[in-house]
Order: C-alpha cells, then structure tokens, then sequence
C-alpha cells in the first residue's frame, strides 16, 4: 500500500475512534460529569419532555406607561429652556390611544408646544391645546415601532433569562403580532422556570409621600372596595392597582401614585398583606441605568441580599436625588411591588444600594435573591407577559418516540443492508461499512456542535442514509460500465470513482443549498431538519466517496483480483 492510502487510513481511523468515544455518554447514559471527552446528546422537547408555553403582551398597558415614561424628561429639558411645567391628567378612555395633558405653568404656551414638539420628535403627537393645557399621545408611526420592539425585546430578554438559567437549546419565536411561543426540553421546575420567564423586572427608586397617612389610604381602598373594585384572585395585579389609582385619583394629590408592599403565601400563593405608599408618579431612578446585580450574604443577621451598582450616569442621579432629599423616604419598586422604603440618612455615593428579601428560611431567601438577580442581571421585560397556554410535555412521550424510531431504524438498516449485500456482493459490504460509519460520523456531529436531536433531526438522517446509499449506487453503476469495457478492475474503480465525483459533489452542493435556506429562514423543527441534513451532507461526501474508495483501492491491489460489484 502506498503512503498516501496509510496516511487516509490513519485519519479513517481517528474519526471513527473519536465519534465512538464522543457517543459513550448518550450510549450508556453516562452523567457528563464523569466522561470528560464529551457531553451527553441534547433531546428537543419532543423526544425528552419539558415545558410549552405561549406568552401574550398588552399593548394598551405598553401606550399607558410609554406616554407617561418621558414627561419627566420633557419638564426637565423645558426648564432649562425656560418653561415650567406640571404633569396633569392621564386620560385612558381609548384604551389604545392614552393621552397625557401638560401644563405650562411659566411661558408662552405656543412657544412651549412648538418646543415640545421639537423635543418629542415623532414619538408623541400634540393632541390638542387649551389655554396654558397641551394633550399629547403617542405617534403613529412610533406606536408601530412600540409593537415590534416590545416584541423583539421580550424575546432577547426571555433568551438571556433562559440562558442563565440553564436550559440546553430552548425554543423562542414569535407567533402573530402579539404572542412569543417559548418551549424548553427537559426542564424539571416548571414553576421557577415560568417565574423567571414572566417577571418583568422593573426596577424603579420612588420618593415617598408622607403628607398623606396609611390610614387616610386604607380608607381610599376601602371606599374603592366597596364601589366593587376588589383584587380577586387570578386577577393581574397591575391591572387591580391601575383600576385603583383611577378610581381614587381625585382624592390623591396630582403627580403620585398607589403602590403596595404585599406578602404573598408560600403555600396558597394567595395575598396575605397588603400595605398601601403614595409614591411619586415619576421615577427619577430605574433599573435602566444598572451596571449589575449580585447576591450578597448579610454576615450580622446572616441573610442574604441583593446588592444592585448603578453605571456612573445612574451613580450620579443617585447621590443628587439622595442628596437632595434627605429625611424623606425613598421607596425601592420591583414589577410594581414595594421591597422596601428606607428613610435617606445622607447622601449615598458611590453607585450602590441593596434590596432584602422577605420572611422565609434561609434557602428560599438565597433562592430568591439569585433569581431576582438574574432576572436584574438579563435586563428588564419591555412589557407585562400574561401566560396564555402552558403544556407540559411528559418525558413519555419522548420514550416513546424514541423506542419506534430505533426499531423503525434496526429494521430498515437491516432489510437495507441485506439487498445491499445481496445485489453488489463484496461492494455491498463496503458501502454497509460506510452507511455504519455515516451514521456514527453524524451523530459525533450533533453532540460536538451541541445540537439538539429532535424527531424532524432523526428524518434528517433517515435522509441522510438514503443519499448515501444513492451515492455509492453512483459509483457502483460508474465501475460496472468500466469493467463491461474490458478494462481490469484496478483502472475501472479509478476511472469510475472519477468519472462519478462531479456528480456526487454537484448533487449534494445542490442539496446542501436547500438546507441553508431552511436553516435561514425555517424555525423551530424545520431547523432541527436542517441541521442534521447539512451535516449528513458533509459526512455521505466523506464516506461514500473517499471512504469507498480507501477500501476499493485496498482490495484491488492483488494481483488479478476479481471485483464483486
């Protein structure tokens, strides 16, 4: 044999021995920790289990709280320009269209609305305008791009939540304008994994209105109960305290808000406490301007905390808003919920404040500091999710699907492998040795690129081996024309395996085109085809061409060797 064969065949045999250690795991379910050389294969959610979830978005309640996010900033730049302005009312009749009024207080009101229309840009529309009061709402063109960021946003939010949470190859895309499909495989703790999905994440600093007493509040909800506006459960919470503050809003000074402290049981997941803090409509300070979140171990009440830095911008809004209200109380808000509402003792600089937890022992704090860090960490939802369909997928089925798969697969290969053997003889027995060989090289594939197995993946191969089976009959066909030619079979396989490579390779070019655009432009289980197509692909071209042809050129080197095609 020359060099050259020596050389293909060392490399055959490297390929082969590294595909087979790669596959030990998933062969005998070995845990990845103790088999260093690879990881076990990933099983989509159709083969392992896990969880199904459809999510949709309210975008009235995304217009509500844009039109009132940016008024703080209006006043500010207002000011500086020499106009004084006063929030006033938020008028939410049409629900998808919510307007804002603005009060100049100081300043020619024309020369205040063509200023803010300056500022405002496209984003907001000057609605209408009444003495010293301008109503503005949302643009139209800004409310289209409203919907396809708070969509697109959600999802790279979901992605990274996900991501840190530790699921293998989850599925998220949209569906239709206003719902993101979320599938996770192999996921066990369905409820922390749907709360870490759905919590918005919406930190904000709020200063505190003392003027107005808990008990002149519990009143207000009290009077709000009896008008029937009472949380029942299952109801949205937001949407309990929006319906609150509406009714309650001529009875509270303009500019603040109704928030709630609320405990919430561990067991009945029902509220237990509510306390109700009048709390500025603005907040000077969110969780936009957060560099990172982490959790910390309190060493003198060994509690653990999560303590928030802030980027330099955020760290400087913090000493000045600190700053300049000292002796006031400065409530910390997450997802509309009041963790807690320190009095400023001085100002705080450096960037940092802290978030403590609720009762519980000390593994469900820990739990539930890691969790809100991550959440603080991955960013905040652009919107409030509502959790239209939840399936949990059993592992059963998974079983089951792969149980019929494997004997579908034993059967096939073996009536496949016999004709094989049967029509081509000794060569039929090669090209069984490449489809072994194939498959082998496919699955290495999977688990070195970490990707999913999934049902369409497994037709993918079943693909797979049939365009190998195609392409050996290619070159079976090519050898037999050269040896009814009379030419000995040394030159017939070398003049066939020739003649036949341009065809193999333009016939899987082609294919493999095909698989790009699927892998492009598919989601979900048409990528899952995809993947295992395109790799199949590279490995058919291997082992039906240059594995081949190692063994052809191995058994033609004797001297007046018949061949057996």
């Amino acid at each position: 044999m020359t060099r050259s064969w020596w050389i293909r065949f060392v490399v055959l045999m490297l390929l082969i021995v590294v595909s087979t250690l790669a596959l030990v795991p998933t062969a005998f379910n070995l845990p990845a920790e103790k088999w260093s050389l690879s990881k076990k294969m990933n099983y989509g959610l159709d083969l392992q289990g896990g969880l199904y979830m459809v999510l949709g978005i309210d975008f009235n309640k995304v217009y509500r709280d844009e039109v009132v996010g940016s008024f703080r900033r209006a006043e500010s730049y207002m000011s500086g320009a020499g106009f004084k302005l006063r929030t006033g009312a938020l008028n939410t009749s049409d629900a998808s269209d919510p307007t804002q009024e603005l009060i100049v207080e100081t300043g020619d009101v024309n020369q205040a609305s063509d200023k803010l229309i300056e500022f405002f840009g496209y984003t907001r529309r000057l609605v209408s305008k009444n003495g010293q009061s301008l109503i503005f709402g949302l643009g139209r063109e800004y409310r289209s791009e409203i919907e396809d960021t708070a969509v697109s946003r959600s999802i790279e939010v979901i992605r990274n939540r996900i991501d840190e949470f530790g699921v293998t190859e989850p599925e998220i895309m949209s569906q239709g304008e206003d719902r993101i499909v979320v599938q996770l495989p192999g996921v066990k703790d369905i409820d922390r994994a749907k709360e870490l999905i759905g919590r918005t994440a919406k930190l904000e600093f709020r200063f505190v209105n003392d003027d107005v007493p808990e008990a002149k509040l519990n009143e207000l909800l009290e009077r709000a109960k009896k008008s029937g506006i009472e949380y029942k459960k299952g109801q949205r919470f937001s949407e309990w305290v929006y319906q609150v503050n509406e009714h309650i809003k001529a009875d509270i000074p303009t500019g603040y808000l109704l928030f709630f402290s609320k405990t919430v049981s561990k067991t009945t997941n029902e509220i237990t406490e509510l306390v109700p803090y009048l709390l500025e409509q603005d907040a000077p300070l969110t969780g936009d301007e957060l560099q990172e979140a982490s959790v910390r171990i309190d060493q003198q009440q060994n509690r653990p905390y999560v303590s928030l830095d802030f980027k330099s911008s955020g760290a400087k809004i913090f000493e000045e808003i600190t700053g300049k209200n000292i002796g006031k109380r400065m409530a910390i808000v997450l997802d509309g919920n009041v963790f807690s509402a320190p009095v400023i003792q001085s100002q705080i600089s450096g960037g940092s404040a802290m978030i403590t937890l609720g009762a519980g022992d000390y593994n469900t704090q820990l739990t539930e500091a890691r969790d809100l860090a991550l959440v603080l960490r991955a960013g905040a939802l652009p919107v409030e999710l509502e959790f239209q369909e939840q399936r949990v997928v059993g592992p059963s089925l998974g079983a089951d699907a792969i149980d019929m798969a494997y004997n579908a697969a034993l059967i096939s290969c073996a009536v496949l492998f016999a004709f094989i053997i049967f029509y081509y003889g000794t060569s039929g027995f090669y090209a069984t040795l490449t489809l072994i060989v194939n498959v082998l090289l496919v699955m290495a594939c999977l688990v070195g690129f970490g990707a999913t197995l999934t049902l369409p993946g497994i037709a993918g191969i079943a693909l797979t081996v049939g365009m190998a089976v195609d392409g050996n009959i290619i070159i079976y066909e090519r050898i037999k024309e050269e040896l009814l030619k009379g030419i000995p079979p040394r030159e017939a396989v070398a003049v066939g395996f020739d003649k036949a490579f341009w065809t193999l390779l333009d016939a899987n070019v082609t294919t493999a085109l095909a698989g790009l655009c699927l892998l492009n432009f598919g989601t979900g289980p048409v990528r899952g085809f995809a993947v295992t197509l395109l790799i199949g692909i590279v490995t058919t071209l291997y082992t039906s061409y240059f594995m081949t042809k190692l063994l052809f050129d191995w058994h033609v080197t004797k001297p007046r060797q018949t061949l057996s095609i």
